[in-house]
């Protein structure tokens, strides 16, 4: 299967909610057994915390800090991050990022 990054942004934003007031800035792309697929481009705040399963970032576009269990890890374009379930984690800073975000496996993450 092939998915156009382009495509996908286009949906982008989706409206506002009580979680993302400043708007959804994630659109579901695919599903297949536990993996799940979605374009990630956060803008303004990301209010996001933790997964109940392992999450893969493949950094498409721009530049950006991830704050991965409170440590800041610098990422750009062409970076692959790995944030394993259940650890707190959110972008602090975000210039033009485009992520495919890619979660899998069991709740809880998978077994070391």
């Amino acid at each position: 299967m092939k998915f156009e990054l382009r495509e996908h942004l286009a949906k982008l934003p989706l409206p506002s909610t009580t979680t993302w007031p400043e708007g959804v800035w994630d659109v579901g792309v695919f599903e297949h057994g536990s993996m799940s697929m979605i374009v990630f481009a956060p803008q303004g705040t990301d209010y996001q915390t933790s997964h109940t399963q392992d999450e893969i970032y493949v950094v498409m576009q721009g530049s950006g800090v991830l704050e991965l269990a409170g440590e800041p890890v610098r990422c750009q374009q062409g970076d692959v991050l790995f944030v394993p379930a259940g650890v707190k984690h959110r972008f602090i800073e975000m210039d033009d990022l485009v992520t495919w975000a890619i979660f899998y496996g069991p709740d809880g993450g998978e077994t070391p």
